[in-house]
Parts: structure tokens; C-alpha cells; sequence
């Protein structure tokens, strides 16, 4: 429903009526924003990253071709935003270490997680996506939080599906790394008091 709508409303932009573009605005700024935030990690540039993006996409909504939803279409342009964004600033990303880890240790982290309460967890999941690198923030926030496919990714960051598979697991790696820094000290003293 939404799709059908969201071309609705995109028709009636491209026939002449600009007041129509603040109902995909309205639609899509809680997400952009949030995505702008994950990758540029400060509040006033993600607030300019998605006042361009909108920017953007008004004035190339003729273009949408409607080959993929107009949220994916939306979260590419908002990704390349972001990246150029991080290009003009040219910022360090911290870097985690992950040689240490391997699918059984984040398995067990992950098992570790469920006995946190979901808000809990959930939050301290957010805060520690904000600590890693802007593309795996960014791709994490996508899958998980999002709940974006494979393909609607790889439409997004332009990289095949196995591409995105690929680095998924490598944000979640790095994710784990620091989950398990930060939050084994909470988890052991949890199972400590049960």
C-alpha cells in the first residue's frame, strides 16, 4: 500500500503540485535522519545530511524509475549523501579489532544478549552500532533495524547481494567485539546475582 501510495504522491510532485513532496518528507525523515546519524555520528551534520538528501531527491524525482521501492531509492541517496559528507570532512573511523573472533564467539555473545531485557538490549545494541565505522553502522542499521533484504541493500550501496553478505558479517564481527568489551563486565555480574 505504501509503494502505490508513495508513487502516487510522486506523480503528483512531478505534474506540478511541490506541496505533495512534504507527505514523503514527513514519511521519510525520521528514517533518513537516523541513517545520516548512524553514518556521519553527529546530530547538526545527519540534520544537513538529510535536509540535502531531500534536497536531492526532489530535484531528481523524475528519474525515479521505479525499479525498486522508492524507500530503497531514497536510502541510496541518502547513503551517497552521507559518504560524500564523510569525504569533505574526511574523517578517522575508529577501528576494531576482530582477529579474535570466530561464528561460535558471536553466537555466544549473542545467546549472552537474550538474558538482557529487549529494551535493554536493544539500547545497548544502538549504542555500541554508534561506535563502529559509518558503512557498518549504516549496513547493520539497514538489515536489522530496517529490516531491508539483501538486494534492497545492495541496490542501496551498490555492491551485489553476496557483496553485502559478506560485509554484514563483518559489521557484526566488529559489533560483537565491542559488545563483548563493553558489556561482559554487565553480563558476568548478571549471572553472578541469578
Amino acid at each position: 500500500m505504501t509503494a502505490d501510495n508513495d508513487i502516487y504522491y510522486i506523480n503528483l510532485i512531478i505534474e506540478g503540485n511541490s506541496n505533495a513532496f512534504s507527505v514523503l518528507v514527513d514519511r521519510y525523515k525520521d528514517l533518513v535522519f537516523s541513517l545520516a546519524l548512524k553514518m556521519v555520528k553527529n546530530r547538526e551534520e545527519a540534520e544537513e545530511v538529510a535536509q540535502d538528501t531531500f534536497i536531492k531527491v526532489f530535484k531528481s524525482l523524475s528519474q525515479f524509475k521505479g525499479d525498486s521501492k522508492f524507500s530503497t531509492w531514497i536510502y541510496k541517496v541518502a547513503y551517497n549523501t552521507s559518504l560524500d559528507r564523510l569525504k569533505k570532512h574526511k574523517r578517522e573511523q575508529s577501528v576494531v579489532s576482530i582477529d579474535e573472533f570466530n561464528s561460535n564467539q558471536i553466537r555466544s555473545m549473542d545467546n549472552a544478549l537474550d538474558a538482557m531485557e529487549d529494551d535493554e538490549r536493544s539500547k545497548a545494541i544502538q549504542d555500541c552500532i554508534k561506535l563502529l565505522p559509518s558503512d557498518d553502522a549504516f549496513l547493520l542499521t539497514l538489515f536489522y533495524f530496517e529490516e531491508q533484504s539483501l538486494e534492497e541493500i545492495a541496490k542501496i550501496v551498490g555492491l551485489t547481494a553476496n557483496n553485502v553478505k559478506v560485509k554484514l558479517f563483518r559489521s557484526r564481527k566488529k559489533l560483537t567485539a565491542i559488545l563483548k568489551e563493553r558489556l561482559e563486565p554487565e553480563i558476568i555480574e548478571y549471572y553472578e546475582k541469578n
